[in-house]
């Protein structure tokens, strides 16, 4: 659903919200990631809005599996490769209170997995 104030969905209005979170994080940048708004980190996405806004994130393996088991989340494709550490969890209109707690949460883990995958070297 559009916002009427600036023609943007209620979900990339959301991620503008938890973008301002990471305003003073050094190193985190706002941008267009696969088409969508996102965030990264030294250059390597965490968070970005992916299609049928579902906020797509970057988290372990055993996160993704944990988020996918409980219904909370849908599997990222690239193609026909499913992506193992990328996760997408969708806008819900009808609880939007409930998503936005969602996401701001899974956004602040996929930064700090992020994060670290960066002072790991990888």
């Amino acid at each position: 659903m559009a916002d009427p104030s600036g023609g943007r969905s209620a979900a990339a209005a959301l991620l503008e919200d938890i973008a301002l979170e990471y305003g003073g994080e050094p190193g985190v940048d706002w941008g267009t990631m696969f088409r969508g708004p996102g965030l990264s980190i030294d250059g390597k996405i965490f968070a970005f809005l992916g299609r049928e806004d579902r906020l797509i994130v970057k988290l372990p393996r055993g996160r993704v599996r944990e988020a996918l088991d409980s219904g909370s989340a849908h599997v990222v494709t690239l193609g026909r490769r499913t992506l193992k550490e990328w996760i997408g969890f969708p806008y819900n209109e009808a609880d939007a209170a409930a998503t936005a707690a969602t996401w701001h949460h899974v956004a602040r883990e996929a930064f700090e997995y992020v994060r670290s995958l960066a002072s790991e070297g990888g």
